[in-house]
């Protein structure tokens, strides 16, 4: 009997939870389906990307290696892909020393996720997209304080003092939370009086937890304002440069360190590697995550438009969605190998879980139409649960 090849493209939220659940899926059909099961990801790890603020605040390591997630029964591939030949059913991919090889599939599961918008270079500021720039946040937060210590002149030492998150997302939220407590630790540490370490939280918006009801956004901005977080909305920074920001109302702040924390976008690489993409660069996929035009090819994750048959609605990127897409999806890839009638996308619960720094936090869920508000070190617990659940930590 054949053994199928089945090889699913990147290593984020989407990818890993894929490659388990189609081994656990595939493997009592071993008989039936033997199944070759391959990740590739141009990383041997995978990246924690939601914790992308940890390395800025603490020298936490937010990478696993494959190899841990994935020890046995998984074939591992450090590489990039060039293209997919869909009629040919093969995909073209560099390798981590830069040799260039081709690979027959029998399946094809591609969840190259998003990437972290960026402003423009000569906006100045630091966008918070990636290690080696939450460790460059880090550094100069770190110098910033120590230049306060033996700092004279008080208006200096105050925009030393002073960090400008600019969006406020979930990520922005998150990000100017654990900042407010580390930084103020590190603060203290160096004699510093940490309630002058001044954090403000830049709203383009006119409120904060768009995917919410107001009210939530209204507790949410009082539970940052009872850590030290100032938010302010409607406000647009334009850029920042040499120690001062420039909002679009022509208004200007000085401070100490801008991070830029403005979203995802989907991945760029899915418009160079063969893949149909609509308008705004996601994959385009069926109501079963079958990609369009090209047989035994599924996109699941943040590069995909995943949208609900029943009720119209497009799923985030988020953790929470991911990991019932890849449930999902390997039902789906099972049932069309067998003929049978396949399942379709169904959307998630309205849930939110928001970190706020250790022990505090604001879950909200919406069920039979009435809000249910969680807040403080049971809502922290959640938000640990959940991103330690996304890189399959949990047991």
């Amino acid at each position: 009997m054949k053994t199928l090849t089945c090889v699913v493209i990147g290593a984020g939220y989407a990818g890993i939870h894929a490659v388990k659940e189609i081994r656990k899926r595939f493997k009592d059909q071993v008989n039936k389906h033997p199944l070759r099961l391959v990740l590739i990801d141009k990383n041997a790890f995978h990246l924690r990307k939601v914790l992308m603020f940890r390395p800025a605040v603490t020298n936490e390591d937010i990478r696993i290696p494959l190899t841990k997630l994935f020890p046995d029964e998984v074939e591992l591939v450090q590489a990039m892909v060039l293209n997919i030949n869909a009629v040919e059913k093969k995909l073209v991919y560099v390798n981590d020393v830069g040799a260039e090889h081709e690979m027959n599939y029998d399946m094809l599961v591609v969840t190259v996720g998003s990437v972290i918008r960026q402003p423009d270079p000569d906006q100045g500021g630091i966008a918070l997209t990636s290690l080696e720039s939450a460790q460059k946040i880090r550094s100069v937060w770190l110098s910033n304080l120590q230049q306060a210590v033996s700092e004279s002149n008080a208006r200096e030492r105050e925009r030393l003092m002073h960090i400008a998150i600019v969006g406020a997302g979930i990520s922005g939220v998150e990000t100017a939370a654990e900042l407010a407590y580390y930084a103020r630790k590190d603060g203290e540490r160096l004699g510093l009086d940490p309630q002058a370490i001044r954090i403000e939280l830049y709203n383009a918006h006119d409120r904060l937890f768009l995917d919410g009801p107001a009210k939530v956004g209204m507790k949410l901005e009082r539970l940052l304002q009872d850590i030290g977080i100032n938010t302010l909305h409607n406000k647009r920074i334009i850029k920042e440069e040499d120690g001062v920001i420039w909002l679009s109302d022509g208004e200007k702040r000085s401070v100490g360190l801008c991070v830029w924390t403005l979203g995802l976008l989907p991945n760029p690489m899915i418009h160079t590697i063969g893949l149909p993409v609509i308008s705004d660069g996601h994959v385009r996929v069926d109501v079963s995550y079958r990609v369009a035009d090209m047989p035994g090819v599924y996109s699941i994750g943040d590069c995909a438009r995943i949208v609900d048959p029943l009720n119209g609605h497009v799923d985030g990127k988020t953790c929470k969605e991911a990991i019932p897409q890849a449930v999902r999806l390997a039902k789906i890839m099972l049932a069309d190998l067998e003929g049978r009638q396949a399942p379709v996308h169904e959307s998630y619960m309205n849930l939110y879980s928001i970190g706020l720094g250790p022990d505090k936090g604001l879950t909200w869920v919406n069920k039979w139409g009435i809000d249910f508000v969680i807040t403080g070190k049971l809502s922290w617990k959640i938000k640990e649960y959940t991103w330690d659940a996304a890189s399959m930590l949990t047991t």
